[in-house]
């Protein structure tokens, strides 16, 4: 091999030095993880190179026999995992292994508390990779080229998992990429044989790839009866299955193999939730295997991050993050498909408009709604687990997909007044199987918070006849509800807009009441209008409050003030809310203000009453000057 020229020296970008330090100590206890992952990234990198040469068979450069390899060397310490793949040129040399290119890393370190049992759980999301080589090694070369390219063109990298790596040219005859890890003192133990290929056969068993060990010449022989067993030539054995998992029947497949095989596919340190493995025949012939994490990853809310499945096209990998064949709100999902229906050149362009993909992604669809289903139904707490990593980006789907609508909706979860904490939530099922004898409608508040929305005057009605109220509380709740219309045929009604019509749940004794309560403020409505004016629409009386004296009411077709609010966060202009204001005239404040003669405390308290609605509301105030200053007016007039 002739030396290294155009030698560099880059700094590693800060967030890998971060996770570097945190790889070494917090994944220690699980440290032959580096073995998995280099595993899967070498496999990668063949599956690559045979989809690359579908167009361009001169790649393979005369050698079609894609493998992985382990390789000791006791003397020098030294293990090393060579792939004959697609290789690196040097800017993927730079760009792969000196930087962490995943949206997300800034949440990632953010969450990370010091505590190495906690933090191990955090990698294990983000996904370890390439840099779990420098829980064993303390230094790390990487010899590579890409296919296709000259021998001159080979790049070295090479790096003490410090803060710097260098790189350089050298010459290499063949193409791939060769990781030897420099192990060490105490991590010779990934030296022997035996321990290697226990945990190939742990991790890498799956892996349609060939990984293969160099096998010394064994002499010949006498067996135990006294027979002669043949010698056996020096040769690279095979020592995993090298049989693509989601080819074999489902019954031979264990639990565990399928545990490993997802983290081979998503370089997740944890065990799925649950998964799906099923063959189709028909119209359409396909094999999936589906799974659902058990932990959201950190770009999770990136809807621009690529995800999707892996395709492959009879066993021929075609694409990673394959999105065609899952809707957005269902981006968590991971998985393989492989098709003998589609082309082997298949493009994402052709895949977009194929009848083909359509049917496949229907199809998938369904089966990931179908085994969320059955987890709702068979493991209530695990279900909630689910919810609780996963729950804001199922509430996508009523928007996405129009034809699985109530499917989705029936797996959405919401907290209630019935329960007490937003941590117990209820179906829309538990709901309906709540409702009051004659109600017809599913009630609901959205709010900034969980308490915000249990504190609303809104409420107050409801409360008293026992009537169960959804409270909702995300962001995206708001856009959920205007998407979600109705539940089996039960409509959807939020109790802070339009007029509140309980219909059968009225009893004659109350209206009576309200009635006469209406009696002992009459003329109040039209004073007060007078004194707000163009701020509100019109002021009413209203039965909805028990415990408050006044609110306010959006329009029951208008813009509700959770959707102004996310609009104005988005920096869209909005029109300036106007409300429609209710007071309560059971309410002592409320009646105080009907028999007050002096015009002047008149207006102060009705502006008081109005800002104080508002302010529940809309959580504040345009002018919290003057509301204050009319508040001190008030308290001084009382304390003379």
């Amino acid at each position: 091999m002739a030396e290294a020229a155009h030698k560099e020296t880059h700094g590693f970008q800060t967030e890998v030095k971060k996770l570097l330090q945190l790889m070494i100590h917090s994944l220690y206890s699980n440290k032959e993880i580096f073995l998995r992952e280099l595993v899967s990234n070498a496999a990668d990198a063949a599956d690559k190179l045979r989809f690359r040469a579908l167009s361009n068979d001169s790649l393979y450069e005369n050698d079609g026999d894609l493998r992985v390899r382990l390789s000791v060397d006791k003397d020098a310490g030294t293990l090393t995992i060579s792939d004959n793949g697609i290789g690196m040129t040097r800017d993927d040399v730079i760009e792969h292994l000196g930087t962490i290119a995943k949206s997300g890393t800034s949440e990632f370190f953010s969450k990370l508390s010091g505590d190495q049992a906690r933090d191990s759980q955090l990698i294990g999301q983000f996904g370890v990779g390439f840099y779990s080589a420098f829980i064993v090694a303390d230094k790390v070369t990487v010899r590579t080229r890409a296919a296709g390219e000259e021998a001159s063109r080979g790049v070295e990298w090479q790096s003490e998992g410090e803060g710097e790596f260098t790189v350089a040219d050298i010459e290499k005859s063949n193409r791939g990429t060769d990781v030897i890890l420099h192990l060490k003192e105490d991590e010779k133990e990934f030296l022997d044989d035996w321990r290697l290929r226990s945990i190939i056969g742990k991790y890498s068993d799956h892996i349609s790839i060939a990984v293969q060990m160099y096998k010394e010449e064994v002499a010949e022989r006498d067996g135990p009866d006294g027979e002669k067993i043949p010698a056996e030539p020096a040769k690279w054995e095979t020592i995993n299955k090298a049989t693509a998992l989601w080819t074999r029947d489902k019954s031979e497949v264990s639990d565990e193999e399928y545990q490993e095989f997802y983290k081979h596919i998503s370089h997740d340190y944890g065990d799925p939730l649950l998964w799906s493995h099923n063959k189709v025949e028909g119209k359409t012939e396909y094999t999936s295997l589906l799974y659902v994490p058990a932990k959201a990853p950190f770009d999770l809310w990136n809807r621009e991050q690529s995800h999707g499945l892996k395709l492959y096209v009879q066993r021929v990998f075609i694409m990673d993050d394959a999105e065609q064949f899952m809707p957005t709100y269902l981006r968590f999902v991971k998985g393989v498909l492989d098709s003998n229906d589609l082309p082997l050149n298949v493009s994402r362009e052709i895949l977009q408009d194929n009848k083909v993909t359509q049917a496949m992604r229907q199809a998938c669809t369904k089966k990931v709604l179908q085994m969320l289903e059955r987890l709702a139904s068979n493991d209530k707490d695990k279900y909630q687990n689910f919810w609780s990593e996963f729950g804001n980006v199922l509430k996508e789907g009523p928007a996405e997909d129009f034809s699985n609508r109530e499917k989705i909706a029936g797996l959405l979860r919401f907290a209630s007044t019935h329960e007490d904490s937003p941590a117990q939530t209820v179906s829309l099922d538990d709901y309906l199987g709540r409702m009051k004898e004659g109600q017809d409608k599913i009630y609901f508040i959205t709010a900034d918070s969980y308490q915000a929305a249990k504190a609303s005057p809104h409420l107050e009605i409801f409360r008293k006849k026992g009537i169960e109220v959804l409270l909702m509380s995300d962001r995206i709740d708001e856009w959920l509800m205007s998407h979600l219309n109705e539940y089996k045929e039960k409509a959807f009604q939020p109790i802070t807009r339009g007029e509140l019509d309980l219909g059968e749940l009225e009893d004659e004794q109350t209206k009576q009441a309200q009635q006469e309560a209406e009696k002992k403020v009459e003329g109040l409505t039209e004073r007060v209008k007078k004194v707000l004016g163009d701020k509100v629409k019109e002021v009413k009386l209203s039965h909805r409050l028990i415990d408050s004296p006044a609110c306010v009411v959006a329009d029951e077709f208008g813009m509700s003030t959770q959707m102004l609010k996310l609009m104005q966060a988005a920096g869209q202009k909005v029109p300036e809310m106007t409300y429609h204001f209710e007071l309560n005239p059971e309410h002592a404040l409320v009646q105080v203000l009907a028999e007050m003669q002096d015009e002047e405390k008149f207006s102060q308290l009705a502006e008081v009453l109005f800002d104080q609605a508002a302010l529940t509301e809309q959580g504040s105030l345009k002018d919290p000057a003057s509301f204050v200053n009319r508040l001190n007016g008030l308290l001084i007039g009382l304390v003379k």
